[in-house]
């Protein structure tokens, strides 16, 4: 079984601060919003309910007969659902990873609800980091990278193909993510994928090598002009 490091390391912190194990992993993507529900009801009026990150830094507290009051530093970026005691926070960024807490303060401290947040980010990138090429090859050195990880592979054209040193190359990321480099006929792919959602990047082997894709074009221009005059000379037979 593979476990994301990520969350792995969020659910220790946060079992270590709260003493406890009721914590609902979730990915989310940078720049999208996330609604934190509470997991219980039953409140009594005089209770007093608040939502805190990493168990220190409050984002709002629900006091008795008042409106909520949000710290200043979320301003702006809490909404409030139809759901009682529950929250919206908006535009979630890589620095909004973390743990968040829901707690009821009344006769006692309890814990109504924790999450593990993990913000995701998906940019990548396809690189070409040399070209060296003769009369009859030109190789690549190409680079497909991401924010935590990269991939590097070499790719070889001559004169009527182009092939991957030691075929297509993947890895998992340290945040549990997938990363690809791969040849498809003459175009090179770079593809990143996560928890929530999917990128890719490519680069056509004839920007780098043109010598050969113009070879390569004038043979299939050949081709297409062998196969019009093939053509031709079956439909005078037909006639």
């Amino acid at each position: 079984m593979t476990v994301n490091l990520q969350s792995l390391l969020l659910y220790i912190v946060f079992t270590v601060f709260t003493g406890c194990s009721a914590v609902t992993p979730v990915f989310v993507q940078k720049g999208k919003d996330i609604t934190l529900d509470v997991m219980t009801d039953g409140f009594h009026e005089d209770d007093v309910i608040f939502w805190s990150f990493n168990t220190s830094s409050v984002i709002v507290r629900f006091l008795p007969g008042k409106e909520p009051s949000v710290s200043e530093v979320y301003t702006g970026r809490v909404e409030f659902p139809q759901k009682k005691y529950s929250v919206t926070l908006k535009n979630l960024q890589e620095s909004d990873s973390g743990v968040y807490t829901g707690r009821l303060i009344g006769n006692k401290e309890q814990i109504l609800a924790g999450y593990t947040i993990a913000v995701q980010v998906s940019p990548v990138k396809l690189t070409v980091d040399s070209v060296s090429s003769s009369s009859d090859s030109c190789n690549l050195t190409v680079t497909c990278s991401t924010q935590d990880s990269d991939i590097t592979s070499r790719v070889t054209c001559d004169t009527t193909t182009c092939h991957q040193e030691g075929g297509e190359s993947s890895k998992v990321t340290t945040s549990g993510a997938s990363l690809r480099l791969y040849l498809v006929n003459s175009t090179i792919n770079c593809n990143h994928s996560n928890q929530v959602s999917w990128t890719n990047d490519t680069k056509e082997t004839g920007q780098v090598c043109p010598q050969f894709t113009g070879k390569n074009q004038r043979q299939n221009n050949q081709l297409a002009v062998m196969y019009s005059l093939e053509l031709s000379q079956l439909e005078i037979m037909s006639c």
